[in-house]
């Protein structure tokens, strides 16, 4: 008798959406989007601006943090401002960082200017892991796949048997099948069939079934995470940039392990003729979605509690006095928590002092970086330098 070679099909990963959300599901989804809305609602565009600048150094710090990557913030704030470490190993994570942030940028711009493309389109995904890795260095491109070294090339997925892999226990689609996944991938997640409450609930999904195909040798983790953040902005519950999914699954919601440990789950086969109607468990990707759903909630929350604008004022005022800033500075801060931007002549009337003196305290408080303008001579608005983290926003990561 001929032997039969089994060919694997892009139905390995079925169910890539659920067919009917639970109660529960759906309630996390009208809840997020509720939260994601009031979310920095009552900032005014430039400082929220701002403040999104903060957010990607948390979600960098995070992500790399998921992938035993530990780049401190003042390290990622440093490779920003192209102060690279000396140590080759520190050096090669600020530029890993530096790139994360880039990126995350450039996705928000083009939401933004409303030339986003499909997030989960093959072409896109290629352009993300192709960006991320712009500037690597060698030795950043090299991986070690047990007692194997590959040579990874930016923005090609895994076409050739020796680019085959393991992650923990989970065997990916074999490289030469990597294709075929990614089309049935990008074809179930196009965000532009989906409805509103189905473009929330893709992301979750898409999240591990896109990790479950592992299309590229290293960095698809990252990716993953990036190519969320542009489905949450399309799905309209990115709230300009405010919250991070990665701080939420490097913390968990009681465990750092949950992360892996609901990934781990969601690689379950059917059970039954009561899970679904794919090869993989429905029930699981259900728990999966709902704890994805949850975190994603609960970091919404957390950042809303940091960005209200009276706590945030009352925060101000103790900065202005941690910081050794003249009083006068409160008044000033208080104003432009308020406002876009402080046009320098504005100042003395602000804080009711007299000119030069007036222009003093102004060079002292952008000295300090909590005020500061794009030109020498522009209007300054309210910054949220690394330093200034610890006493305005207690618990949003550690600085050091």
């Amino acid at each position: 008798m001929a032997s039969t070679v089994s060919i694997e099909t892009p139905s390995r990963m079925e169910p890539c959406l659920l067919s009917a959300p639970s109660y529960e599901v759906i309630d996390l989804v009208t809840e997020l989007t509720r939260a994601s809305e009031a979310l920095g609602s009552r900032l005014p565009k430039r400082p929220a601006e701002n403040l999104a600048d903060l957010v990607r150094i948390m979600n960098c710090y995070y992500s790399n943090l998921i992938e035993n990557h530990n780049t401190t913030p003042r390290e990622i704030e440093h490779a920003l401002e192209d102060r690279l470490d000396d140590d080759e190993r520190r050096r090669n994570l600020q530029i890993e960082a530096r790139a994360h942030i880039r990126l995350q940028r450039e996705i928000d711009r083009m939401y933004s200017a409303g030339t986003l493309p499909e997030p989960a389109s093959a072409d896109f995904i290629r352009w993300l892991h192709a960006s991320f890795y712009e500037g690597a260095t060698d030795e950043m491109l090299v991986v070690k796949s047990g007692d194997r070294e590959i040579r990874m090339t930016p923005g090609h997925m895994r076409l050739f048997p020796g680019e085959d892999v393991a992650v923990g226990a989970h065997i990916p689609p074999p490289s030469d099948r990597v294709g075929a996944f990614m089309e049935h991938f990008s074809e179930r997640y196009q965000m532009k069939r989906l409805g509103v409450g189905g473009r929330i609930m893709a992301i979750p999904a898409a999240h591990h079934r896109f990790n479950f195909i592992h299309p590229f040798i290293d960095g698809n983790g990252r990716v993953s995470r990036l190519m969320g953040h542009a489905m949450a902005l399309q799905a309209g519950i990115g709230a300009h940039g405010l919250w991070s999914i990665s701080r939420g699954l490097a913390r968990g919601l009681e465990s750092r392990t949950e992360y892996k440990q609901m990934m781990a789950h969601a690689d379950m086969v059917r059970q039954g003729d009561r899970d679904g109607r794919g090869n993989l468990s429905e029930r699981a990707l259900t728990e999966f979605t709902i704890w994805f759903l949850r975190v994603c909630l609960d970091q919404v929350t957390f950042m809303s509690s940091l960005f209200e604008l009276d706590t945030l004022a009352s925060r101000l005022r103790t900065y202005v006095d941690v910081r050794g800033l003249p009083p006068e500075a409160r008044y000033l801060l208080d104003y432009a928590l308020t406002h876009d931007e402080i046009p320098r002549g504005e100042v003395g009337a602000i804080t009711r002092m007299r000119e030069r003196t007036a222009r003093n305290l102004l060079a002292e408080v952008t000295a300090d970086g909590i005020l500061r303008s794009d030109t020498p001579k522009g209007p300054v608005s309210l910054r949220f330098p690394i330093h200034a983290v610890e006493i305005l926003f207690p618990m949003l990561f550690p600085v050091s």
